[in-house]
């Protein structure tokens, strides 16, 4: 469940909670914006190691602490000279790891961006790490993923807390779980200028309950009857659809797959038709890794646009 099997199950909770959303009102935002509330005044403690030198920029192994207790593991990618630069905050997909999106932070470096990846709860090495697969305990995995969504707000913090960074020039960038975060973040946190949202699920229902993928269909046969719908309830009020539709007045640019293998078209027209403007949509002849260069360029190009990154050939170096 760790790796491909979870990626299906996050989009599922997704998918779950839409199968709801007609039988009943979303939830008060207020209230569904306060679990992701936390102290901004804890100090940082960042730990820096080294790694390397590339053209344009350094990259850097860095710790800061979590808000809901433990060190976050991120990479950090700074361009070469005093700036102010503009910065990006990535959210890796559930499959992956922050390492997914450096070749794209280093492209940012050398356009004028700091970049910052953080990893999530479940990347983390003891005594720290926490799985969300608990599909028997859903009050649990949600605590995880509210700790991953505060976990990338102080990100933020972190980011806008240099002095070579200008507070004006905030992007998210977010791919799968990232982009379900960035529905939040966009609603619960106005300091970005821009989010791209990758591959994101409007509910994570629409891959437990609802996907095609073979892997995902095996997976609910193995689960007591009633489970999973219970898991999409509980989980349920954190997933996009509540969220994406508050981020006016924050640009959406939307990234997804033609063949997508773990959500439907239909619950990428649902999330669409929820996400607020402005925004700006589009489709890609790949699947949920969104591995066309052309999904790269248009991404770059929006934050060229949004946070005015200098506008490079990506492949040049």
């Amino acid at each position: 469940m760790r790796y491909r099997s979870f990626v299906v199950v996050l989009v599922l909770v997704a998918c779950l909670a839409s199968a709801q959303t007609d039988a009943k009102p979303g939830p008060d935002f207020q209230s569904a914006s306060h679990p992701f509330d936390y102290d901004v005044k804890q100090p940082f403690d960042i730990h820096d190691k080294f790694i390397e030198e590339f053209a344009g920029g350094t990259l850097h192994d860095i710790t800061y602490t979590s808000p809901k207790g433990g060190p976050v593991g991120a990479y950090l990618v700074i361009p070469n000279g005093k700036g102010p630069f503009a910065a990006v905050l990535f959210g890796h997909w559930g499959n992956g790891t922050r390492a997914e999106f450096i070749p794209e932070a280093k492209v940012y470096a050398r356009a004028g961006g700091v970049s910052l990846i953080p990893d999530y709860p479940w990347d983390r090495p003891q005594p720290w790490h926490k799985t969300p697969d608990h599909f028997d305990k859903p009050e649990l995995d949600r605590e995880i993923e509210i700790q991953a969504l505060v976990d990338l707000r102080r990100g933020i913090d972190l980011l806008l807390a240099r002095p070579d960074v200008d507070p004006k020039r905030l992007a998210y960038v977010g791919h799968s779980y990232g982009a379900q975060w960035g529905s939040i973040l966009s609603a619960v946190d106005k300091r970005m200028k821009t989010s791209v949202l990758m591959a994101g699920v409007a509910e994570m229902a629409d891959i437990l309950l609802r996907s095609d993928d073979p892997g995902m269909v095996d997976f609910r046969k193995s689960q007591p009857a009633g489970q999973l719908e219970k898991y999409a309830q509980v989980t349920g009020d954190i997933d996009a659809i509540h969220f994406v539709g508050r981020a006016a007045p924050i640009p959406l640019l939307l990234q997804f797959a033609n063949y997508e293998q773990y959500f439907d078209k239909t619950s990428m027209e649902h999330y669409v038709a929820a996400a607020s403007d402005p925004k700006k949509v589009l489709y890609y002849d790949t699947g949920h890794d969104l591995n066309d260069p052309q999904a790269l360029e248009d991404r770059y190009d929006w934050l060229v646009n949004h946070i005015d990154l200098r506008r490079e050939s990506v492949l040049t170096h």
